[in-house]
């Protein structure tokens, strides 16, 4: 199995070109919605979250209020540190469990959406395509404010807090333009999800990890017969 990760700034359009990914049956794990489970009302993270911003930050469900919480942490580079801390390593054993349970279901490949893969840079190393999802900086900026309720300060301090999107195509094998039509996006994902589709890299990783495993089983039957270190009850 290989992992192609689809990235981009917030409101670039990465779902548009998930969502083709999914209708072709391509697992998609999103570490947007992971965030959102794991901050539900008595989870761990909710507690840390309550015990270091204190309640000001719940609604009377007891729910985050994600808008007082946004605001504070955008505005506030020390506090986003110590959100982040309190989430990123949650979201990526996540991410990491949820990966290997697909692996052990036979996938060829899956996507994983992560919005902040350059900038933690923790998952670089296990994946095997990018893609990222630009538009110009102009629409980036309407489509957030379209979507979210925030003054245009509170939207450019959350597009200013990610990589300029400039870098992340330079670092990426795919970028798909969305400054167009939505069609125009989705066609760009399906040549994309065609040429993944003609790929034999999850051939190349299965045997790989076949191979590492012949490895240290081989290892270890010629060190313990070396040494005499099997058990008598095993000696036929």
């Amino acid at each position: 199995m290989f992992i192609v990760a689809v990235t981009g700034g917030i409101a670039t359009g990465k779902s548009t070109v998930t969502k083709v990914f999914e209708r072709q049956g391509i697992p998609v794990i999103d570490a947007d919605k992971i965030a959102r489970e794991i901050v539900e009302p008595g989870q761990p993270c909710w507690q840390k979250i309550r015990a270091t911003f204190g309640d000001e930050v719940l609604l009377p469900s007891k729910e985050l209020n994600r808008a007082v919480l946004g605001r504070m942490i955008f505005e506030n580079k020390e506090l986003r540190g110590k959100l982040n801390q309190i989430t990123h390593p949650v979201i990526h054993r996540t991410i990491f469990w949820r990966v290997f349970k697909l692996f052990m279901s036979g996938h060829a490949w899956i996507v994983l959406d992560l919005p902040l893969l350059f900038e933690t840079g923790i998952l670089m190393d296990f994946i095997h395509k990018i893609v990222t999802v630009s538009c110009d900086s102009e629409k980036q900026l309407q489509r957030l404010l379209a979507r979210n309720e925030l003054s245009e300060t509170e939207a450019v301090n959350r597009i200013e807090s990610q990589m300029p999107l400039e870098k992340k195509c330079e670092k990426s094998h795919f970028v798909v333009d969305n400054n167009g039509s939505i069609l125009a996006t989705e066609e760009a994902a399906m040549r994309i999800y065609t040429m993944m589709q003609e790929s034999k890299q999850h051939w190349y990783n299965r045997f790989s990890l076949l191979g590492a495993i012949l490895i240290i089983v081989f290892t270890i039957v010629f060190l313990s017969a070396t040494f005499d270190l099997w058990p008598k009850s095993w000696r036929f």
